[in-house]
């Protein structure tokens, strides 16, 4: 299944300690590119949200974006009364041996291990729901790579039978265009009463006849065609492979239209090439 690199997908969790909201923002990139703004009591989580973006996704540059509020209820402090006194009395000693010595501030005491402690949601209960919300964040955003890259394989596939029509018209009128040729090399040496060997002309000729031939950038351009809608039903990864058949495709475009002796050809090279310029920007965006 194709897939595109660009999609957008935000979940949130409300809960009586506060709420939870991830967003993961994702864009075309030639590697996998990962970013993280995470809260400093969720930042143990940033390995395995990263474990989980891997073994999801293969190219892009993805954001992810993890915001917790916690409710008014969860901002209140409670004091260890036994664990303030313990520690009073230890400085109380201090005091007595060292009274030089400096006293802490009463906020000081209040950040002293053991002596507060905030109210808020168990550390275990947080990161298994922020988990648990990142996996279904990502999964909503893996089905929306996974749509956008089906109407990327459409606007392909509508190119490509674009492309195969092209090169049925060259080939429909490649017989026409080699006789015109011809008749044209004729006309100029009459016209200038040149008197050449017989053998000789027919061997000039079907040497300029061969030099013109586009069957074989004809035949090449279905081949890469085929190979691309064969592409287009793979599994897994496909943007790379598309893009180096992009650049197959522009190369026999631009031999044909170095080849073109006519109008006609001409036309259909400059076709072709935007047909293969419009399917390069699409194939840009997929996985």
């Amino acid at each position: 299944m194709v897939r595109s690199m660009t999609a957008f997908a935000r979940q949130t969790l409300d809960a009586e300690w506060g709420s939870l909201a991830i967003e993961l923002r994702s864009v075309n990139q030639r590697y996998l590119d990962l970013h993280f703004r995470l809260p400093d009591s969720l930042r143990e989580l940033e390995a395995p949200l990263r474990e989980r973006l891997r073994g999801t996704l293969s190219r892009g540059k993805v954001e992810c974006t993890l915001r917790l509020t916690l409710s008014e209820q969860q901002h209140d402090l409670s004091i260890d009364h036994e664990g303030l006194e313990r520690l009073v009395t230890a400085l109380t000693e201090v005091r007595r041996i060292a009274p030089e010595a400096a006293m802490p501030s009463a906020l000081a005491l209040l950040d002293h291990p053991g002596v507060s402690r905030a109210s808020g949601p168990d550390g275990d209960t947080l990161r298994e729901a922020a988990l648990k919300l990142f996996d279904e964040t990502l999964h909503d955003l893996d089905d929306g790579r996974a749509r956008e890259g089906e109407r990327l394989a459409e606007l392909i596939r509508e190119r490509l039978t674009g492309i195969r029509e092209q090169v049925t018209e060259v080939r429909a009128h490649l017989p026409e265009v080699l006789e015109r040729q011809r008749n044209q090399i004729l006309e100029r040496l009459e016209s200038v009463k040149a008197e050449l060997d017989p053998a000789r002309l027919e061997a000039e000729m079907a040497l300029i006849a061969q030099k013109s031939d586009v069957a074989e950038e004809l035949d090449r351009l279905d081949t890469h065609v085929g190979e691309v809608e064969r592409q287009l039903r793979q599994k897994g990864p496909i943007g790379r492979r598309l893009d180096f058949l992009m650049q197959e495709l522009n190369r026999e475009a631009n031999t044909l239209s170095s080849k073109a002796v006519v109008t006609d050809t001409t036309r259909c090279a400059v076709e072709l090439k935007v047909l293969i310029e419009q399917m390069r920007e699409q194939i840009q965006n997929i996985e």
